[in-house]
Formats: C-alpha cells, sequence, structure tokens
C-alpha cells in the first residue's frame, strides 16, 4: 500500500468517524427534543449550518498552516 492510500484511507477513516460523533453528540440530542416534526427539520437543518461553520473554520485552519508552513520553519 501506497503512503498516498495510506493518506486517502486515514482521511476518510477520520471523516467517517468525525461524522458519526457529531450525529451522535449534536444531531440525535436535538432531534429527540422536539416532538413536532417541523421543529425537528429545523433542528437538523441548524445542525448541519454548524456542521458546515465547523468545517469552514477546520478549512481555513488547515489553508493558513499550509500556506505559513514554509515561513515558519
Amino acid at each position: 500500500m501506497s503512503n498516498t492510500a495510506i493518506t486517502y484511507l486515514v482521511g476518510a477513516s477520520l471523516g467517517v468517524f468525525g461524522l458519526a460523533v457529531f450525529l451522535a453528540l449534536v444531531v440525535i440530542p436535538t432531534v429527540t427534543a422536539y416532538r413536532r416534526s417541523l421543529e425537528r427539520v429545523a433542528a437538523v437543518v441548524l445542525s448541519l449550518y454548524v456542521l458546515a461553520a465547523l468545517v469552514g473554520v477546520g478549512l481555513l485552519l488547515g489553508a493558513i498552516v499550509v500556506v505559513e508552513w514554509p515561513r515558519v520553519f
């Protein structure tokens, strides 16, 4: 197995694990907190908004590290 394949495997595994943790710790409690279907849908949409914000922050920080790495080290 090549280094690239290992990197992709680790990245995919962490992505699946992170999504499962997000669902277990954020989405499931918000859905079970409400009784009406519309409230549950709204809770899921807002949870996805939070997920998108977290992914955006992660991508931004990752881009900063990639760009600034040669200058710092």
